[in-house]
């Protein structure tokens, strides 16, 4: 008889020098369960769970017993990596017996496209790469780009860690409405994109992201291969990530780039109601606020230009598509492959336009609309609501599980639930950490300072900070809520440097990872930044003992999906402020402060200054969704202790 699958994971735990945790025996167990029943499982497993291994078993059990597939999904690179590079090939090497595969597989933009590489340069990929100012630094990683993509086995843009613009890779690679298709392509047997998805049919795991899974989520076509089980790791970020995959945009310059793509192809003519499309677009956007604008009411020239620019497109398109010509089922060639991502060009440029003027016809509740940018402006749109669309596509497994270490807000998986579109019939558990909280950590709200206003951190705010993170000697992570803030905490503590502390600041669209591996060995530094910091930061041991969080991170005011939604809750008689931006608050919260506690050796504060937290009517709901650390509002308290803290570490 096979082994169940808590026998398999303490086998698989023996065999990497792990021991027993009855939180992830429970999460085992729960997850088998569901896998055999069927059903929609909600798992909160905190920090310290092992939870990939928590499912992993299960997943290796159903392959080994029954031949049955699970896609495994996760929002962050950091993980997804963790998962393909550790995690699995342990958990499966722990098993031989099983022949258990896996593979990865990720959107064909993150390959390599072998017909963009090797076929004739596009003309819109040159005045890409010819920029004056940055040209040679382009071209030369353009250059170490192809001689890379001659020897990888992947072409997976992960594989590849030297520093890359954008824009170098947007050349060399293809999405999927630009690929001109298998049937073909003329590299189809070498395509990178297609090897992968080769591979991804065969495997017994397939390890994804959420992304892909929004794709096959709302395409309607097949993205990911048949599965019998979906795991969703991370869950809390799907309904956000799903949103993101289908939110688009729209710009005067990304219609001259479309146009410059596809101007050999077109007529006379057709490139003229381009070019007075862009012009048209461009003009009507000059008149909107440089503001993250959200707009309900579209103004009449903007709705004009619109059209025309709608139509322009689609003759355009048209145009192209007679141009192909011959035996569809005939190999492209290079002209082929270049013709077909114009006209994909185009045909996104139609249906954005399209999609814009009717989210902005009377009675439309479908979509969000809004302009921001400020040298190349554009127009965005997004879905008002996915709920729908992800709780049909969470049903048709035969099981889907959700994990994350926070999923259960101000006490229940309600707000989650909601989120994903789970009406009825899903079964939630929480099977805890193994971190004792209420001793390793402490939760200090600093309920005697002044309520946050809109000009960023007060003198009293930045003077308490300080004190902190004196007291801690630097160890410090600052979660601030605007880049107002960074600013000028990092400003203050330069003003008032504190002995043998370096301070770390986050810049607006610099990468995160060097800094926290940076934050990580400096012991006694201090790392300032904002909301991507929130989630992902993994620092264990004596350089993290204090988070200090300026304020309850509710979303901004001005962020227009958000507000649409809270809008829309309270059209329908409800408070929006409490269906939308406090479950939204109480998840980065909870996020926040979970950068504390990663090992059971641990120890620290996490420092609220915000007196909201101890003082509004939505405190408590906000404080059950964090991990139980000790409560306070007395400074000295938390002073001590960061004291007491740094002289047991220097």
């Amino acid at each position: 008889m096979s082994e169940s699958p808590r026998e398999l994971l303490g086998r698989i735990v023996a065999d990497l020098g792990g021991s027993d945790r009855p939180s992830q025996q429970e999460m085992t167990d729960a997850v088998a369960t569901t896998m055999n029943d069927g059903g929609v499982l909600l798992v909160q497993a905190g920090t310290g769970t092992g939870k990939s291994l928590g499912y992993l078993a299960p997943a290796i059990a159903s392959a080994r017993d029954h031949g049955q597939c699970t896609v495994i999904a996760t929002a962050t690179l950091a993980l997804q990596r963790q998962l393909v590079e550790r995690d699995v090939p342990a958990a499966i090497d722990a098993v031989p017996e099983a022949s258990v595969s896996a593979a990865v597989l990720k959107g064909r933009g993150n390959y390599i496209c072998l017909a963009r590489l090797r076929g004739r340069p596009e003309d819109d990929e040159q005045v890409e790469l010819d920029l004056p100012a940055t040209g040679g630094r382009l071209e030369r990683q353009a250059a170490e780009l192809r001689e890379w993509a001659e020897e990888t086995a992947t072409g997976d843009r992960d594989d590849y860690s030297p520093a890359l613009d954008p824009r170098v890779w947007r050349a060399v690679s293809a999405t999927g409405k630009e690929c001109v298709g298998p049937s073909k392509c003329p590299f189809s047997e070498e395509c990178f994109s297609e090897q992968a998805k080769r591979a991804a049919q065969e495997a017994d795991i397939v390890v994804t992201n959420h992304a892909l899974l929004a794709l096959d989520a709302l395409d309607g076509a097949a993205v990911l291969p048949d599965h019998d089980f979906l795991i969703v790791d991370e869950g809390h970020e799907l309904a956000s990530r799903v949103t993101s995959a289908r939110t688009e945009q729209l710009s005067a310059g990304s219609v001259e780039r479309a146009n410059r793509a596809a101007r050999s192809w077109l007529s006379e003519d057709a490139a003229e109601q381009l070019t007075e499309g862009s012009d048209g677009l461009a003009k009507a956007l000059l008149d909107l606020s440089q503001q993250r604008t959200r707009l309900t009411d579209l103004p009449a020239e903007l709705v004009d230009a619109l059209a025309a620019l709608r139509d322009a497109a689609h003759l355009a398109e048209s145009e192209l598509a007679s141009a192909s010509g011959g035996d569809s089922r005939s190999e492209a060639d290079s002209d082929d492959v270049r013709r077909h991502r114009a006209q994909a060009g185009l045909a996104e440029i139609h249906d954005v336009a399209g999609r814009v003027l009717a989210g902005s016809s009377p009675g439309s509740s479908t979509d969000v609309i809004w302009f921001g940018g400020e040298q190349d402006p554009y127009l965005y749109v997004a879905p008002l609501n996915v709920s729908g669309v992800i709780g049909d596509y969470l049903q048709e497994p035969s099981a889907t599980v959700l994990t994350s270490a926070t999923l259960e807000l101000g006490g229940n998986f309600d707000a989650v639930a909601d989120e994903l579109g789970l009406a009825d019939g899903w079964q939630d558990i929480d099977v805890g950490s193994p971190f004792d909280y209420r001793k390793q950590g402490i939760l200090y709200v600093a309920s005697d300072l002044p309520r946050p206003g809109r000009e960023g951190p007060d003198p009293d705010l930045l003077k308490r900070l300080h004190d902190l993170v004196t007291a801690a000697g630097g160890r410090s992570l600052v979660l601030l809520s605007s880049w107002r803030a960074v600013e000028r905490v990092a400003d203050y503590l330069e003003e008032n440097p504190v002995p043998d502390v370096k301070v770390l600041v986050q810049q607006r669209g610099d990468p995160v990872a060097s800094l926290v591996h940076q934050f990580n060995e400096e012991e006694t530094s201090v790392l300032v930044g904002t909301m991507s910091l929130f989630q992902g930061v993994d620092v264990p041991g004596r350089s993290c003992t204090c988070v200090i969080i300026d304020r309850i991170p509710f979303p901004r005011p001005d962020d227009p999906v958000l507000a649409a939604r809270a809008e829309l809750v309270e059209q329908s008689g409800g408070d929006g402020f409490m269906s939308v931006s406090i479950p939204r608050a109480a998840l980065l919260l909870a996020q926040g402060s979970g950068r504390l506690i990663r090992t059971d050796s641990d120890r620290g504060v996490v420092a609220v200054l915000d007196p909201r937290l101890r003082t509004a009517r939505y405190g408590r709901y906000l404080v059950a969704s964090l991990p139980e650390f000790w409560p306070t509002t007395d400074m000295d308290a938390a002073l001590g202790a960061l004291e007491r803290l740094a002289r047991e570490n220097s």
